[in-house]
């Protein structure tokens, strides 16, 4: 059975590559289109993609997330005519393993390849947890599998991890499955709050202080980071650590050491770092706003949680789960709901993601009394009203946009400058819808769009087009 798996369009390149590998011991399987890939990568055990262009079926890079997440999870390496950096950036954050440009260096290519397969065959040889326990981590969506399939490589290790998502998405939770999963499971996992530690007793809560530091200390207190000595320190929504505390964190990060406020001496701790956030902190670093030195040192694994609205197919079960859990807290019987609750639930944004689903089955419960069967009209006001309007709108034809026609005059233009102007008018057009579609969101304009940081900026700077607040 191949273990590498080369899709391109042309025929001739691939039989070629098949060859050079073949000549060094690596046995492959072909094929020229995505349609034809994903029933052998759904049938073989490939550990290795090459993944081309000139393919007709599809844009490569669009299928490259969806092939790596086939179950057994190949690591995919871009081999592309195209030398634009945007197009490798667009790829390596798609998930690819590497980019290469064509022809390849097979040498460079087998360097690769034996890298990809030592890291696959190590993957499934049971170093990370066979059995992960979720910690109330529910759903078996694709997105959440792969979260967990990380969360299951963080344990294994004692890097830094930073979790990035929405408000409501679960970080913490997702925080204490990598504690409870790793060797360091059964000791402290001490929360910090970064949002709310008042500016004035923040180093006394994170420090401690010594007996007579000042007028009311008593007595010696251990500060949070003492309090994980040995367990770990999950610091939530670190965007908001300020300024002046970030450098002094920064320190006891590189020495895991630190001095109690009226203390002489230095105290360690061993401590197993993990933050989260729901900003960029990449933007904040760019304006000045978090300190370059302390993100690079948070972010060694980085885990982006899916939104709710992504994972919709989770519902079902998440729904499951908390009418059982509130039913049995609230002490009635446990309730069923009908199709169109369901429906209703599928249907709505969640921008407050899991925790306002958690808040909407309350007061669902709440409503339902004694009725033994949750419908649409047990949902809040606010909820059914945005669903019935997400129902008219799908009716409702999009206005096409209007083509500026060419005006016959003796100021005609030559061919390469009307094009020019219609790309331009095109691309603003763009760019303002997704600055609108991503709330401003930098991050999640350049997943949506493709581009790069760089090439972002510059566009919106070139247009005139300011980022949502």
């Amino acid at each position: 059975m191949a273990d590498i798996l080369i899709i391109d369009g042309s025929p001739d390149f691939s039989a070629g590559l098949s060859r050079d590998l073949a000549d060094h011991g690596l046995e492959t399987a072909c094929c020229e289109t995505l349609t034809r890939a994903m029933g052998l990568l759904h049938t073989g055990d490939y550990k290795a993609v090459l993944l081309g262009d000139d393919l007709t079926d599809g844009d490569s890079l669009e299928y490259l997330a969806t092939i790596r997440a086939i179950p057994s999870f190949p690591e995919v390496i871009v081999i592309s005519r195209s030398r634009n950096p945007d197009t490798a950036e667009r790829a390596i954050q798609s998930g690819a393993w590497n980019y290469v440009t064509k022809p390849p260096n097979i040498q460079r290519l087998l360097v690769l390849l034996e890298r990809v397969i030592e890291y696959h065959i190590e993957r499934h040889s049971g170093q990370c947890p066979v059995s992960l326990r979720r910690e109330g981590i529910i759903g078996s969506s694709r997105p959440l599998l792969s979260c967990l399939d990380s969360v299951a490589r963080a344990a294994a290790s004692e890097n830094n991890v930073l979790l990035v998502g929405e408000t409501g998405t679960g970080k913490e939770l997702f925080a204490r499955a990598i504690h409870k999963n790793s060797p360091r499971g059964k000791k402290p996992f001490v929360v910090v709050d970064c949002a709310a530690l008042p500016d004035t007793l923040a180093e006394n809560l994170l420090f401690g202080h010594e007996r007579g530091a000042y007028t009311s200390a008593d007595s010696t207190s251990v500060g949070l980071v003492k309090q994980a000595d040995g367990g770990t320190l999950f610091l939530d929504e670190v965007g908001e650590l300020p300024l002046g505390l970030q450098k002094v964190f920064l320190r006891v990060l590189e020495g895991r050491s630190f001095r109690p406020v009226g203390g002489v001496k230095e105290i360690t701790s061993d401590f197993r770092l993990l933050a989260a956030t729901n900003r960029d902190l990449e933007t904040m670093v760019n304006d000045g706003e978090f300190r370059r030195d302390l993100f690079y040192r948070l972010r060694g694994i980085r885990i982006q949680l899916p939104p709710l609205r992504l994972i919709s197919e989770d519902i079902n079960e998440l729904t499951c789960k908390f009418i059982q859990r509130h039913s049995k807290r609230f002490k009635m019987s446990s309730k069923g709901f009908s199709p169109d609750f369901l429906d209703a639930l599928m249907n709505y944004d969640w921008p407050g993601n899991i925790r306002e689903l958690i808040n909407t089955i309350e007061q669902a419960l709440s409503r339902a009394g004694n009725d033994a069967i949750l419908y649409p009209r047990h949902l809040p006001k606010a909820i059914r009203a945005q669903v019935a309007r997400r129902d008219l709108e799908k009716d409702v034809p999009k206005p096409q946009p209007q083509t500026p026609s060419i005006v016959f005059s003796e100021d005609f233009p030559d061919l390469k400058t009307y094009r020019d102007n219609q790309i331009a008018v095109s691309e603003e057009r763009y760019l303002r819808t997704l600055m609108e579609i991503s709330g401003g969101d930098i991050g999640r304009s350049c997943a949506l769009s493709g581009l790069s940081r760089a090439r972002l900026y510059a566009l919106l700077k070139q247009y005139g087009i300011q980022r949502l607040k």
